[in-house]
């Protein structure tokens, strides 16, 4: 006992002294010079280190390749370190300065350019690189990220400089310069459209706030019957009657009910405040028909794929379709001709007439502007589909699947699919029974998703092989299935100790 007590204070009067060295100065600064040291001993750190190592030994993919790191003011630049005395460069965001930032890399012998998509600033910077023929590749922002110690603009632009010259980063899908032009108008149109919608509600809060019921009586206070009523009103008219005889005779709503909807506090703040909107929503539309206009001026430049003269339009399949139709008129270009023929022009653009597509009738301009016809860029189907965020997303470690469900991607093409999907709720076709089959199975938003999923599909083997829809696929697989029905249900009778058997027809 007296050995084993002696053994116990030496051990603590040893401890007490490694604890008393631990804290003098000199010895805490060795300690941390050979802190590294001890760290890369251990397993974990051993193993980070050769994965480091791994990377910056990474082969050259991109001997030619730059880095930019773009900014409202500035522009830093990297190329690689044996192209120049001062590899890092800064460079303003003046158009002049851009054209000596493009001489600069030819100089430097790059040929192609990373940069991240920094809002809207990287767009001069791409168009003038792809003017003087460097090949900007415009990346995502999460793929460069979280990296310690490359945080300031001038590191970041070394980074990106590296990463993409061993073939680490990928570049976003950008189409061609006059599909961009036609994007970037009907962009404009949507945004005009959006801003219209706030006028609107702004007339209707003024109406509530008179009192007037007439936007609760008639479908669009927008229509013929709202803004006969409510221009009336901004010109002195104040009796309901006269106000009544001004209702389209397409117009569900009786005269009495629309006369008993006019009676209310016509206020002249309320009044100043519609006579406000209703001009800016006339403005807006102005705007829109003039947008309208150029999407056909610029559809018009296009190369057609298919001359209807020569291979005319199949015949049309959608004529008692009568699904949809507010939702997906109000998304089509509004012609302020009879010259231009929707359906005409997509045929000529796509070589197919994708507008046979359940649910894309008038969206097929807009797809034009987001995908463009070059089908190529995309491996298959399941690669397109992937690129627009309409297919299952999962998270698998150890073997487990830890997440499953909707990519948090947003993509306007994808978006477009979506909306297609959700006008089929009614349909009467294929894929509205389709989408409802899905929503019993799935529920709303898995059943969206999925005929979107199926809607891309379609479009994309549609214009990559140049075939025309064919609705009897669809007669064929239900078929298939209501047979598969059948074995199913026989099987499950047989297990129970039954047999299924046609019911006969008796003759009358």
């Amino acid at each position: 006992m007296a050995k084993t007590a002696k053994t116990t204070r030496q051990r603590a009067t040893r401890k007490k002294e490694r604890l008393s060295k631990s804290r003098s100065t000199p010895v805490r600064a060795e300690s941390k010079a050979a802190k590294p040291e001890r760290k890369a001993k251990r397993g974990g750190r051993k193993r980070r280190g050769r994965k480091r190592e791994a990377i910056e030994n990474r082969p050259i993919l991109e001997p030619n390749a730059a880095g930019i790191d773009i900014g409202a003011r500035e522009v830093y630049v990297a190329v690689p370190p044996d192209r120049d005395e001062h590899p890092v460069r800064i460079f303003d965001t003046f158009t002049a300065d851009l054209h000596e930032l493009a001489n600069w890399l030819t100089t430097c012998g790059i040929t192609t350019v990373a940069m991240e998509s920094t809002g809207v600033y990287w767009i001069p910077v791409y168009e003038i690189l792809e003017a003087h023929g460097i090949r900007a590749c415009v990346v995502n922002a999460r793929h460069m990220k979280n990296v310690p110690g490359r945080r300031t603009d001038w590191h970041e632009c070394q980074w990106i400089q590296f990463l993409h010259s061993v073939g680490l980063l990928r570049a976003a899908f950008r189409p061609e310069a006059e599909v961009c032009a036609l994007r970037a108008v009907i962009r404009h149109r949507g945004e005009l459209v959006e801003m219209a919608a706030k006028h609107v509600q702004h007339m209707h809060k003024a109406l509530t706030q008179m009192n007037l019921q007439i936007q609760h009586v008639i479908t669009d206070l927008t229509g013929l019957t709202g803004l006969a009523i409510v221009d009336a009103i901004l010109e002195g008219e104040r009796n309901p009657s006269q106000l009544a005889k001004l209702r389209d005779p397409r117009v569900k709503a009786s005269p009495e009910t629309i006369e008993k909807s006019l009676v209310g506090n016509w206020l002249p703040e309320h009044l100043f405040t519609l006579k406000q909107s209703r001009r800016l929503y006339a403005e807006y539309q102005r705007q829109i028909g003039e947008c309208d206009g150029e999407i056909e001026r610029l559809v018009g430049t296009f190369q057609p794929r298919v001359d209807p003269a020569v291979r005319p339009l199949p015949p049309d399949q959608k004529k008692n379709r009568n699904y949809a139709k507010s939702r997906n008129r109000r998304a089509r270009p509004q012609s302020r001709t009879r010259k231009f023929d929707l359906r005409t022009e997509v045929y000529k653009l796509f070589g197919v007439d994708v507008t046979q597509i359940p649910g894309l009738e008038f969206l097929a301009i807009q797809l034009f502007s987001e995908v463009g016809r070059d089908m190529s860029r995309w491996a298959s189907a399941p690669c397109f589909v992937s690129w627009l965020a309409l297919c299952p997303d999962n998270d698998i470690s150890g073997g487990r699947i830890l997440w499953r469900g909707k990519r948090a991607v947003e993509n306007r093409a994808g978006q477009l699919f979506r909306m297609a999907a959700y006008a089929l709720d009614r349909s009467p076709t294929p894929l509205g029974g389709y989408l409802r089959r899905m929503k019993a199975k799935l529920g709303p938003q898995a059943a969206h998703t999925a005929t979107a999923h199926k809607i891309a599909v379609i479009f994309y083997t549609m214009i990559k092989n140049q075939t025309e829809y064919d609705q009897t696929i669809w007669e064929q697989r239900d078929a298939q299935r209501r047979q598969n029905h059948i074995i199913r249900l026989k099987r499950q009778a047989q297990r129970l100790g039954y047999q299924l058997t046609p019911i006969q027809e008796v003759a009358a």
